[in-house]
């Protein structure tokens, strides 16, 4: 048995003694504020359910999905939620939100459209060695706003690898890093800038609106309060992979030609592709200037239904495309998460030991550096379903709005630059095998440490000098 398993082990039978000793022990978590239908051990048995999924979520010892429908089950079986209630949170908004995106990114993917708009992207930048990194890592970036930035980096992967191939780069070349780190890195910071880049965006926004109801963030907030972070970020990411690996590659005509081939052999743009394209933007509008009125659930799925009703793509071809241990997760997720904020079970806790006068900055910088230290050894999701709750109940604590609270997780969580396990675009340039763990933190810890700070220096002038967040 390896070390690593024996740590994971250890951590989740910690858990358990934790979990077991809470339910068996006379009743000392005692919020103010309980409800009627609650029994006084509820708010008890609901952390010993947060300790064992946060253990689970952590080691990684059952597939997430798995941790969340446990979740689901331990809250009616414990008393802490009704059954009917807790399974009926499983159906939120936000899996059904993520629903619709999926099948949309792979309508895009099974109809030949995101294939054409990389190509075409990259060919405006395959002039030079740098300008190719510089293209793949903006083109990643750029998609990530608009689709799941898991398929981004699948979608562009097969493409990066054939430019290794042409320009006949061996394993371990250090161009060969730049183009592979080029493509985790543009993908991972574009996905933060929408809720449509990844799964948590989605899961915190449930989350928000179950634990604080009326309180939501539009499609439009969201993009206005991360694109700094997006624009930063890329920035940072081109110029870091310029200075930090030397090219080996003085010379990428090869790469050049057949760019301008695999173009050509496009050929002109299908009917399909043309309806999507449509389809697309038209969704896109529709969650800028109609989602919180409409419901950004509503649309995804309308625009999901539309890609069948005209005959855009087929239910086999995009099913695939559907992650649907993430949709699992979030039901899991959702309903923790409201469990804890209907117990005040930890809003209790964190009363115990945090004083009302600790400066909101400083809760933020814990937060963000929280978000960004859990989610290199976890999904980004399982991130955001352990931090949020904790987020909220200092947030009451100390006096920090709910939204800020949910950007100040959400964002960081997202960031995630150094391991594999860490993020899908991460483990799909890892699997090129041209660069190996140790390199890519050696490579990559610059990345993160620019991530902490752009987002402190986003979060005190742009969130709280110009859009008014209450930071201090």
């Amino acid at each position: 048995m390896s070390r690593h398993t024996l740590v994971k082990g250890a951590i989740l039978g910690l858990a358990l003694v934790v979990a077991a000793a809470l339910l068996v022990a006379p009743v000392c978590i005692k919020p103010a504020h309980l409800p009627q239908a609650m029994g006084p051990a509820a708010p008890q048995r609901c952390v010993a359910i947060f300790v064992v999924c946060v253990a689970l979520w952590l080691t990684n010892l059952i597939p997430p999905a798995a941790t969340g429908l446990l979740a689901i089950a331990l809250l009616p079986l414990l008393g802490v939620l009704p059954e009917r209630e807790a399974f009926q949170l499983f159906g939120n908004a936000a899996v059904f939100f993520m629903l619709g995106v999926f099948l949309l990114a792979g309508a895009t993917i099974a109809t030949g459209l995101s294939k054409r708009v990389t190509l075409l992207a990259l060919q405006r930048f395959d002039q030079s060695p740098n300008r190719l990194v510089a293209g793949v890592t903006v083109s990643a970036a750029f998609l990530s706003l608009w689709m799941p930035e898991h398929a981004v980096a699948a979608m562009i992967y097969p493409i990066v690898v054939e430019i290794a191939d042409t320009l006949k780069l061996k394993q371990g070349s250090r161009y060969a890093k730049k183009l592979f780190l080029g493509l985790a890195w543009g993908a991972i910071v574009g996905g933060v800038g929408t809720f449509l880049g990844g799964a948590r965006a989605p899961l915190a926004l449930s989350m928000l609106q179950q634990e604080h109801p009326g309180q939501t963030i539009s499609f439009m907030s969201w993009m206005v309060a991360a694109l700094p972070v997006v624009v930063i970020m890329t920035i940072a990411a081109v110029v870091l992979l310029r200075v930090r690996v030397a090219n080996d590659v003085s010379d990428i005509k090869a790469a050049t030609r057949m760019l301008d081939g695999r173009v050509r052999r496009l050929g002109p743009m299908s009917w399909p592709e043309r309806k999507l394209a449509l389809l697309g933007g038209l969704t896109v509008a529709a969650w800028i200037f109609f989602g919180h009125n409409l419901g950004l659930s509503t649309i995804a799925i309308i625009s999901a239904v539309l890609l069948f009703a005209l005959r855009i793509v087929d239910w086999r071809s995009v099913q695939g495309y559907v992650n649907w241990g993430v949709l699992v997760m979030y039901g899991g997720a959702v309903a923790l998460g409201y469990a804890l904020s209907e117990t005040n079970a930890l809003s209790w806790l964190v009363h115990q030991v945090v004083s009302t006068e600790t400066p909101r900055f400083v809760i933020l910088l814990i937060l963000v550096a929280a978000a960004m230290l859990v989610t290199e050894g976890i999904s980004n999701s399982a991130a955001v379903a352990i931090l949020l709750p904790i987020g909220y109940s200092l947030g009451s604590t100390t006096g920090i709005d709910p939204v800020t609270v949910t950007l100040a997780v959400t964002i960081p969580a997202g960031l995630t630059f150094l391991l594999p396990v860490s993020s899908p675009p991460n483990a799909i340039s890892y699997a090129a095998g041209h660069y190996s763990i140790r390199e890519v933190i050696q490579i990559g810890w610059p990345m993160t440490m620019t991530a902490y700070v752009t987002t402190l220096v986003v979060i005190v002038i742009w969130w709280g000098w110009i859009l008014g967040m209450k930071i201090f």
